[in-house]
């Protein structure tokens, strides 16, 4: 009969081991910032959880982003992104693997920014978004401008100064967020709602619309290139102008809107012309009116002194007329 080495270590089950690794791996780790590319995304799962991989040159790592924080993320994740995930690394006894649940997403740099608004630049313009065709002619003078920004910032206040001093015009003004998370949602809402004001609203339906932010880096400015913005700008129907950030700044906003201003300031400047040089303008037209009818009416006049010299005399008109019937007589 053989012999059976007996070993003291206890017997343990696999789901035992599982656990125990599970706990150890959380205990030691805990939360994590996580560098590396994301591989394998193929977006939610039908259960609405996203599962994929993030890897750099010497390993891989699986992740899991739950529904509901996937709901709520302002970057989502794109195959071939370099992000920075924050979450808690853990293990999946099913499959035997470790894995970092994630709770937020952000792109490792501004290099990956770059790189997924370019991407994002050449989708959407591939749909012909962007095309000249679309772009529509601004009012000459608006009656109402609708304008879409935060209430509280600088940049309403420059706006309405400056429509103040070129050409009062009734304001409209829809008040979002700029920037962070729900800001996307909110300037596409109000880009909307804007266009949705009917004929039987009690406000009047605007003319033009201002989309303005004030200037920032690449990463406040970001909302402005959600897909969701950007869409909302190329279907409107109300001609729109977009002022979002300063001169350099570019965002996808401007692609799609009817004109890009450089400035807030600027784009009140597109919307209406300056009234004092309206009024110069219409004087000056209106005395060349006056001086061009008082020449039509010098020329008129001189015409018909000439043609009354080519008349002859009614009364050598009369002569023979008169000498025929005296003789008659």
């Amino acid at each position: 009969m053989t012999d059976i080495a007996v070993s003291n270590a206890p017997e343990i089950t696999v789901s035992e081991l599982a656990t125990a690794i599970k706990r150890t791996v959380e205990d030691a780790f805990g939360f994590v910032r996580l560098r590396g590319e994301v591989s394998g995304y193929r977006g939610p799962s039908p259960s609405g959880h996203v599962y994929f991989r993030l890897k750099d040159q010497g390993a891989v790592i699986e992740a899991v982003i739950w529904k509901g924080t996937f709901g709520r993320l302002r970057f989502k994740p794109q195959e071939g992104l370099e992000v920075v995930a924050t979450g808690r690394v853990t293990t999946f006894p099913g499959s035997s693997k470790y894995q970092i649940v994630i709770d937020s997403l952000e792109p490792a740099g501004v290099g990956a920014l770059m790189a997924l608004l370019e991407e994002r630049r050449k989708a959407l313009a591939g749909e012909g978004l962007f095309d000249a065709a679309r772009k529509r002619p601004l009012p000459y003078l608006p009656e109402v401008i609708g304008v879409v920004t935060s209430p509280t910032g600088a940049v309403i206040r420059d706006i309405l100064h400056r429509l103040e001093d070129r050409f009062p015009r009734s304001v409209l003004v829809w008040p979002v967020r700029v920037q962070g998370e729900g800001s996307a949602a909110e300037v596409a809402a109000a880009i909307r709602g804007f266009n949705a004001i009917g004929a039987d609203s009690d406000l009047p339906r605007p003319d033009v619309l201002i989309v303005a932010r004030g200037g920032g880096s690449l990463e406040d400015l970001w909302g402005f290139n959600e897909e969701i913005v950007v869409r909302a700008a190329a279907e409107s129907a109300i001609p729109l102008i977009s002022a979002v950030g300063h001169e350099t700044d570019t965002t996808l906003i401007d692609f799609a809107a009817d004109r890009r201003a450089p400035t807030p300031t600027a784009a009140a400047e597109m919307a209406v012309p300056v009234r004092a040089d309206l009024i110069l303008e219409v004087g000056d037209l209106g005395r060349r009116h006056g001086a061009g009818m008082a020449r039509l009416l010098d020329d008129r006049r001189i015409a018909l002194r000439a043609a009354s010299r080519a008349l002859p005399d009614a009364e050598r008109l009369l002569e023979a007329a008169r000498q025929r019937l005296d003789t008659a007589a």
